[in-house]
């Protein structure tokens, strides 16, 4: 470890929580040793013929597997998810690690130097410039959460500005919106759009104000949707991110995660259809339109909710 990361680990340091932290650090080193037997000569064929192409599929299935643990509060799946996470970034690092590119070292160092940069609050000023801050923040947040997140984004705003490599006068314009990743679910992202454009004024005054901007999108998707024209396919499509867009930023007016409102519509359906599947004395092919209506009408006063008819979400 160089100087600047034994300074940084040092003002980093607190006292330790309840937690064994002795045996996770062993349990962590454990785990780095694990994965890379699985990945050298004779290990395992199938770990070693993976590629981060191959695996990064993976790493959203346990993302959301991990969210659906959260959501049931079923905190022993939870660790074991988490787990499952874990094997991703270990994953990851070694197989960059057998190409020469960085080791999971180098992971962890980044995380731990950004964490105290980011956090001058807690860590101190010094601390946080001794990692790499380069902003010139107020670091007597008083509390807030308001000042932590301006603070963090200020901070991260310099990091990409040093990251350039250029003279100030020589940077390009940078737009706010840079900020915002496209490595995020697009209804995240949406959200943020709206939330960083919100700051520069340019937002809706209230939710109320979004509800004709709904029947406008909608009226104009229905106009392309109606040519019935493949090549009008692009259009159509996006006519429909205009409306999810509206949609989404409603949900942020009204203080309201697009993501987890989707989620919960998705576990309300699921229980719905099951029960319609339960209570029906037929398969549900076999049934007429107005049949199928009436299971779920019934299926929706049996377990409660405000969820519209199938067809109608």
């Amino acid at each position: 470890m160089d100087p600047s990361s034994e300074r940084i680990a040092a003002e980093a340091s607190a006292p330790p929580s309840s937690v064994d932290l002795a045996r996770a650090a062993a349990l962590f080193a454990q785990s780095v040793e694990i994965m890379a037997r699985l990945r050298a000569p004779g290990g395992c064929p199938w770990d070693r013929e993976q590629s981060f192409d191959s695996i990064r599929k993976y790493t959203l299935e346990e993302t959301y597997e991990v969210f659906d643990a959260i959501e049931r509060r079923d905190w022993p799946h939870l660790a074991e998810e988490l787990g499952d996470l874990l094997l991703q970034v270990l994953f990851y690092a070694e197989m960059a690690a057998n190409d020469g590119h960085f080791t999971i070292a180098d992971v962890l160092e980044h995380l731990n130097s950004k964490l105290v940069r980011r956090h001058p609050h807690v860590f101190g000023e010094e601390a946080s410039r001794a990692a790499g801050n380069r902003a010139d923040v107020d670091a007597a947040v008083e509390g807030s959460s308001a000042a932590v997140l301006r603070n963090w984004d200020e901070i991260k705003a310099a990091e990409a500005l040093h990251a350039a490599d250029a003279p100030a006068a020589q940077l390009p314009q940078v737009s706010r919106l840079d900020s915002v990743q496209r490595a995020m679910p697009a209804l995240a992202e949406a959200a943020k759009l709206g939330a960083k454009a919100r700051k520069a004024g340019f937002d809706w005054p209230e939710w109320r104000d979004l509800l004709p901007k709904l029947v406008e999108e909608t009226a104009e998707l229905e106009a392309e949707a109606a040519s019935d024209n493949p090549a009008r396919k692009p259009a159509v499509e996006a006519e429909l991110g205009d409306l999810l867009f509206t949609v989404v930023n409603l949900g942020r007016h009204l203080g309201v995660d697009a993501e987890m409102a989707l989620r919960g519509c998705n576990r309300r359906f699921r229980q719905r259809f099951r029960e319609m599947e339960l209570a029906s004395e037929r398969p549900l092919e076999e049934l007429a339109p107005v049949e199928l209506e009436e299971l779920w009408a019934a299926a929706k006063r049996k377990l409660g909710g405000l969820s519209k008819l199938p067809g109608r979400l």
